[in-house]
């Protein structure tokens, strides 16, 4: 591939990564509300409201809601793949534009800080909650991006 192709197709994935980010922000903090700081809650009970510390908790909620056919099979899916697939598209553009997260040490640290910043904001603004499933999910599709981003032929076509 030319060297014109390739600085091409790095304006390009640039671009859509700023694209991304907006989406991102705007799901994550500007389409919802939660209930900590609405009421006359003290901080800490809020937070105990609006958390999940149970890893699994709402992933088997929603497993078996969609089993037994108990809510609306879009709050399930929306939930469980939403949060799997948000930040699948973040595996592959860290490594992208870091170098030094080319390793899964290192992309694994990264993205915890990162998924852990965003959770707690979320918590502390009142924009969603902290949800340790929320983290999971999104961690595994993370990975998901990482193992794609390892594949030889994406990596050659994109650096």
């Amino acid at each position: 591939m030319g060297e014109k192709t390739k600085k091409i197709i790095r304006v390009i994935f640039s671009i859509s990564f700023i694209f991304y980010v907006f989406i991102l922000l705007r799901l994550l903090f500007l389409s919802r509300v939660s209930g900590i700081g609405t009421t006359d809650l003290s901080l800490l009970e809020s937070i105990r409201i609006n958390s999940n510390f149970i890893p699994f908790k709402t992933i088997n909620t929603y497993l078996q809601a969609i089993f037994d056919n108990s809510m609306n099979m879009g709050i399930p899916i929306k939930n469980l793949f939403g949060n799997l697939f948000m930040f699948l598209p973040m595996g592959i553009y860290l490594p992208f534009f870091f170098k030094s997260v080319h390793q899964w040490r290192k992309f694994t640290l990264l993205m915890i800080v990162i998924l852990l910043f965003v959770e707690i904001l979320q918590l502390f603004t009142g924009r969603g909650s902290f949800d340790i499933d929320d983290f999971i999910l999104n961690m595994v599709g993370a990975y998901i991006g990482f193992g794609i981003w390892k594949v030889k032929f994406v990596r050659s076509t994109l650096n």
